[in-house]
């Protein structure tokens, strides 16, 4: 899988090595292909400009994840968006630290791509668990 990080804005993201190892196994232990993710980290005003755009949704938010999967494929390419203004926000509000919400936030984008959704209560609750499963797994390495 080929995994790219972008930065429109700084983000403190450590140990990307580790990271670029980890992502992977996502998908497989979700019986999920994905060939590409980019990870773009910007501002609040990018991403929200994005969300108005292409999502037609006029608020803040912390990731926006595309499927760019051609249609036919079997195996996705994504591009996912993360506001390092809204996860450093978010951490604070969730009695969190900055790392563990970013990675959750990422983990979070990847889901979307294996088909996890979290617009009902009930998909919101699995998309949750998934995430603390993913961060157990992965800080625990650390």
């Amino acid at each position: 899988m080929e995994i790219r990080f972008h930065f429109q804005t700084t983000c403190n993201l450590a140990n990307r090595t580790a990271l670029k190892q980890f992502l992977p196994q996502i998908p497989k232990r979700e019986k999920k292909a994905i060939t590409s993710l980019d990870f773009i980290f910007c501002d609040d005003d990018y991403l929200h400009q994005l969300n108005v755009t292409h999502l037609n949704h006029d608020t803040l938010t912390d990731i926006i994840t595309f499927d760019l999967t051609q249609v036919g494929d079997k195996q996705k390419t994504g591009e996912l968006y993360i506001s390092v203004q809204r996860v450093k926000d978010n951490a604070k509000d969730f009695n969190t630290t900055f790392k563990r919400e970013l990675h959750r936030v990422i983990f979070h984008g990847v889901l979307h791509l294996c088909g996890y959704k979290d617009k009902t209560k009930k998909d919101s609750v699995i998309m949750r668990s998934k995430e603390e499963e993913y961060l157990s797994l992965y800080l625990d390495t650390q």
